[in-house]
């Protein structure tokens, strides 16, 4: 068996999908399944099982003779939440019991971190030196919890035989619909074309970027779930590795992209950044993909140009789900 949780979320569900598209049917998924809106994520999929979150760590001590790997993908994802007792619990201490589960009963282990834990950028956006993680500051509360674990990850003694944590750089693509606020500039982008024929992108108040300028690593998800299987198969070089294209991209390209999927004129405005993020804002991330690379991944991360048109066409506007 596989698990996989924070399954019927964006990432994790698109995993399923690469996973069952391998002939892996026994996969258990692990969530908070009241959420309603993202049950819609699984319908479809060939699973074994469905466990609660709260109760994962009492099925697997039941199970774990027959768990072969786990993805750990499950977390608060709002970069927006304040509540560091809700990070902890959710981020932190959770991801603590699966690492000291998965050393208990010798399981691999696939992790998702994050790019936010590189805070503003000024060390750079290299996962080669872990002894960089307690200098790093993220900008907010929630890279605060991811960085957190990677620290005390790395500090620990007992290890899984197989484990890697995944900074997630910035994540497009199907099954986000969901995600409210949280989604994509992308699914952004295409719901307000749609509504107004227009898009808005945010001023930019750094000399040093022209508006629309400000740059960012998306990856495709599909690229980031091949990662995940690569991993999987791989079991070597545990570690902490960056997850995103090795290129950024300003996001006007974003928003030309978008306009052109959908077959319309782009009429692209700007509005100014909010006060009170501001002086959190990020104006350029690229992750250093050499480590990936250097343990034997190979493929190709799809271009932004492809990436949305994918997308868009074959996703959004049909309404439909990977």
């Amino acid at each position: 068996m596989i698990v996989v949780t924070g399954a019927a979320g964006f990432i994790a569900s698109c995993l399923v999908t690469r996973l069952n598209a391998a002939n892996f049917h026994d996969i258990v998924v692990v969530d908070n399944f009241s959420v309603e809106r993202k049950l819609a994520n699984l319908q479809g999929k060939h699973l074994r099982e469905y466990v609660d979150r709260g109760e994962f760590f009492d099925w697997l001590d039941l199970n774990h003779e027959q768990v072969e790997f786990i993805f750990h993908l499950g977390a608060r994802t709002d970069t927006t939440e304040q509540d560091y007792a809700v990070l902890d619990l959710l981020n932190l201490n959770y991801s603590k019991r699966m690492w000291e589960a998965c050393c208990r009963y010798q399981l691999p282990l696939v992790y998702a971190s994050s790019a936010a834990t590189y805070g503003s950028g000024t060390l750079g956006y290299s996962d080669q030196d872990e002894a960089l993680l307690p200098l790093y500051r993220p900008l907010n509360p929630y890279g605060e919890s991811k960085n957190n674990f990677d620290n005390w990850a790395v500090q620990q003694a007992e290890k899984p035989f197989f484990w890697a944590g995944l900074k997630f750089f910035n994540v497009y693509g199907p099954n986000e619909y969901h995600k409210g606020r949280m989604a994509s500039v992308i699914l952004h982008a295409f719901e307000q074309i749609r509504r107004t024929g227009s898009m808005e992108l945010f001023r930019s108040h750094n000399p040093a970027y022209t508006d629309g300028g400000q740059m960012r690593d998306f990856i495709y998800v599909k690229d980031v779930v091949e990662v995940c299987f690569f991993l999987m198969q791989h079991r070597q070089h545990s570690g902490i590795y960056n997850l995103g294209t090795g290129e950024a991209r300003t996001f006007l390209d974003l928003a030309l992209n978008t306009f052109a999927a959908l077959d319309q004129p782009a009429d692209i405005r700007f509005k100014d950044t909010p006060e009170d993020i501001r002086d959190k804002y990020q104006y350029f991330t690229e992750a250093d993909m050499r480590k990936l690379r250097s343990i034997g991944y190979e493929r190709p991360f799809t271009r932004l140009e492809d990436g949305i048109d994918d997308y868009v066409r074959n996703y959004l506007m049909p309404g439909a789900y990977l």
